[in-house]
């Protein structure tokens, strides 16, 4: 079977591509492989189209230039290999609500999307509040041993837990 079409690759073989992917990110730019900041550096690109340079005078964007980088293609390079991947894979479908939430909830598009929006908001404000993301904390912090990361890490995992117990059990039981 050739590997690209595979419905699932092996998680150890894509852990270790990400990893190699990270040495070559602190190779390279001497920065850690993360996505979370590319959010707020296309809402700084946005808002800088209507305000100019006043966007500049923001305390995060004196830190975090609101511009194209690596990191900002990183985000779509994700994007475009994951539909490339599920092209490949014959996977690729468009699908409003996922067979798990149809059962529990039915099929209707907008409490999907509103869930959705919302879930992802607070994903978005906890990953400012923790100082990074999933693949910040998750992948280079705790591949540095960082206490913070693997706290945030833990915390990200309990967290999903949490969420889907309390959605799928509470609110959809």
């Amino acid at each position: 079977m050739n590997w690209m079409t595979m419905d699932q690759w092996s998680p150890y073989i894509c852990g270790a591509g990400i990893g190699i992917l990270s040495w070559f990110t602190f190779l390279l730019s001497d920065r850690v492989l993360s996505t979370s900041s590319t959010y707020v550096k296309t809402a700084g690109i946005i808002e800088r189209m209507f305000r100019g340079n006043k966007v500049l005078e923001r305390e995060f964007f004196r830190k975090i230039h609101p511009s194209i980088d690596w990191q900002w293609m990183l985000v779509i390079g994700i994007v475009i290999g994951a539909f490339i991947s599920s092209m490949a894979s014959g996977q690729a479908r468009i699908v409003w609500a996922p067979e798990p939430w149809s059962t529990a909830f039915g099929s209707a598009v907008a409490p999907r999307l509103i869930v959705a929006f919302v879930g992802g908001a607070l994903l978005g404000l906890g990953s400012r509040w923790a100082g990074g993301c999933t693949s910040g904390h998750g992948i280079s912090g705790t591949m540095q041993l960082g206490v913070a990361s693997w706290i945030a890490a833990i915390c990200f995992f309990a967290s999903g837990i949490a969420a889907a117990t309390f959605l799928y059990t509470v609110i959809a039981g």
